[in-house]
């Protein structure tokens, strides 16, 4: 008698989303507005049930892009969960970043996925610059999670984030200038020189005539000092 096998069906996009639907909790909408995460699209979900069925899921780049025309809020977190950094491309990136409605969208996606793309250098940069909230704070997430991160990256490298971060200092928009300040203070935790490079720029920016910058500049500076 021959035994049959039975494989474990391919993960699809509909199939996540019903997943999704079964664990929606608008109950928890509310709470979540709370901490400024947008409520649009959203189906209150926490993180870990996410992290779950992406880990079921597995690496897959066309199940991230059907995940991410969903438009649902904790799809689009599974998306970047679930994507294959390598097979990213710059306009890829550049659209999803488009769409970021919320600091913690932006926050998952650069941490989960962006950063590990060989884009990610080039866009902090660039997204640091642009004017639309989340989109700066991508640049500026990428600049923290990348020194996180990159382990193998100089310490140069990260210098040559400190005019963008001075830039972007300037913004009085609660969550660019949160990101500037992490962006700032993941650098300075990387190394002995770049955590003294770190506080001289953070007691720069507490001197500008700028209430976010001095804001910035005193918060990764309490941090920082931390670590004398």
């Amino acid at each position: 008698m021959t035994c049959r096998v039975t494989r474990p069906q391919e993960p699809t996009a509909g199939s996540i989303l019903a997943q999704l639907r079964a664990l929606a909790r608008p109950d928890q909408l509310e709470g979540m507005a709370r901490y400024g995460m947008s409520q649009e699209g959203r189906l209150g979900i926490s993180i870990p049930p996410l992290r779950r069925i992406a880990k079921q899921a597995g690496k897959d780049h066309r199940l991230a892009l059907d995940l991410w025309k969903s438009g649902i809020t904790e799809a689009r977190i599974i998306a970047s969960m679930v994507d294959e950094p390598e097979r990213v491309t710059a306009a890829q990136m550049d659209r999803w970043v488009r769409d970021f409605n919320s600091w913690d969208v932006c926050d998952q996606v650069c941490g989960n996925l962006f950063d590990k793309t060989p884009h990610a250098w080039t866009k902090a940069r660039q997204w640091a610059k642009r004017e639309e909230e989340f989109v700066k704070r991508a640049g500026f997430a990428l600049m923290a999670y990348l020194a996180w991160h990159d382990k193998a990256a100089p310490d140069s490298a990260f210098l040559r984030f400190f005019p963008s971060i001075r830039r972007g200092a300037l913004d009085q928009r609660n969550f660019v200038k949160k990101a500037v300040s992490w962006a700032l203070r993941n650098i300075g935790k990387r190394s002995p020189r770049l955590r003294t490079a770190a506080l001289r720029e953070a007691r720069a920016l507490r001197s500008l005539d700028s209430k976010a910058a001095r804001w910035a500049g005193a918060d990764a500076e309490r941090e920082l000092e931390k670590r004398e």
